[in-house]
């Protein structure tokens, strides 16, 4: 910039010199031309003296040109200059460096630019992301599934060979492994089942059937039907709804399974638990719904992998006690394609799932909401 300052100025300063020497030659050569420009000077005088020269005067605007045009070259020198640096960043970028931005803070139609690309990047690396996590979500999806598959599909061939190979010794014999191997397969269809639901409630093409559903009253069905099951583990279970009514829009089917879920982990899980309790409180455009048991705490680091799928706080009772560890990621994309939102709170007194759904269809709540 500073070469093409210095050759501008030169530049201007021989044209200033040629337009001055072509000026004093047409004055000279041109006596009425001079004696116009002599009376209008003549005029102009102040206490005797002239206040101005035409030679000054056509200097003066000379410089202001020049000024002008230097500063217009300097400025498209350095606009240019700037485009070539973000034409070399774009050139580092494209290069495979997608963490690098340009950083640098320019007028507001190239800072424009600079901003579109930075976002364009962005937008790029985000979408390349999660390709790449729905790749790896994918892989682990299929190993998961072939895991737990592999398990009771083992058991029941092994019994099923056995008495295929009649390789057993009394009647008695014959119906053990032919239960274990129906428990085995019975495994395996709940597994497929809820595997299916999962995927089912995960892809953007599955509708809600969206109805007015009195939500109070769900609830209280919820209890009652689970009612038999808790007093065979010696736990009571119950419902509560402030206001009594709470009507909302929801898929009640969609929803019931939701808390079939919960209920049925804290049948499972719930040891030592005494009460299963359901409330309902409706605040401004949303019900918040607790799914609470006093039974033995979730440990803190494993609140947050909950809802992942098959995830399980420990392997060896959940497969005692049969669970797929889909359950949770089902009645999360559940409350999710409902607009809600639900997370998990454990402490020594009480374990609760919070589970937050708007009133209304077509609001999609924030965990920011969280009162």
């Amino acid at each position: 910039m500073i070469f093409e300052g210095v050759v501008t100025v030169v530049l201007l300063l021989l044209l200033n010199l040629s337009i001055i020497v072509i000026l004093n030659d047409v004055l000279h050569s041109n006596p009425g031309i001079a004696g116009g420009v002599y009376m209008i000077k003549r005029s102009l005088v102040i206490g005797g003296r002239y206040i101005w020269s035409y030679q000054n005067l056509f200097i003066a605007i000379l410089i202001l040109i020049d000024c002008g045009v230097l500063y217009w070259r300097l400025i498209r020198r350095y606009h240019l200059y700037q485009m070539n640096h973000i034409i070399a960043e774009l050139h580092y970028i494209s290069e495979g460096h997608l963490e690098h931005r340009i950083t640098f803070k320019l007028d507001y139609r190239l800072q424009r630019v600079v901003d579109s690309v930075n976002s364009l990047v962005d937008s790029a690396t985000q979408s390349m992301n999660d390709e790449r996590q729905a790749e790896r979500s994918k892989d682990e999806l299929i190993t998961n599934v072939s895991h737990d598959i592999r398990t009771p599909l083992t058991s029941i061939i092994g019994y099923l060979g056995l008495i295929e190979d009649h390789q057993y010794q009394s009647e008695e014999d014959l119906v053990k492994y032919s239960h274990i191997a129906y428990l085995k397969a019975t495994q395996m269809k709940s597994l497929v089942e809820d595997l299916f639901e999962y995927l089912k409630m995960r892809g953007a093409e599955t509708d809600l059937a969206i109805n007015q559903v009195n939500f109070s009253q769900m609830l209280e069905q919820l209890a009652a039907s689970y009612e038999l099951e808790a007093s065979r583990k010696h736990l009571t279970i119950s419902s509560t709804s402030d206001p009594d009514d709470i009507m909302m829009d929801a898929d009640a089917e969609k929803l019931g399974r939701v808390f079939n879920n919960l209920i049925s982990n804290a049948l499972k899980y719930g040891e030592q638990a005494t009460f299963i309790s359901l409330n309902a409180k409706l605040v401004g455009d949303q019900v918040i719904v607790r799914v609470a048991n006093d039974g033995r705490e979730i440990p803190t680091a494993a609140l947050n992998q909950l809802f992942e799928r098959f995830y399980r706080v420990e392997e060896s009772r959940s497969k005692e006690t049969g669970g797929t560890g889909l359950g949770l990621a089902i009645a999360q994309s559940i409350v999710e394609r409902h607009g809600g939102y639900i997370f998990a709170e454990s402490d020594e007194k009480l374990t609760s799932f919070v589970i937050h759904l708007p009133v209304h269809q077509g609001v999609k709540l924030q965990p920011t909401e969280l009162g």
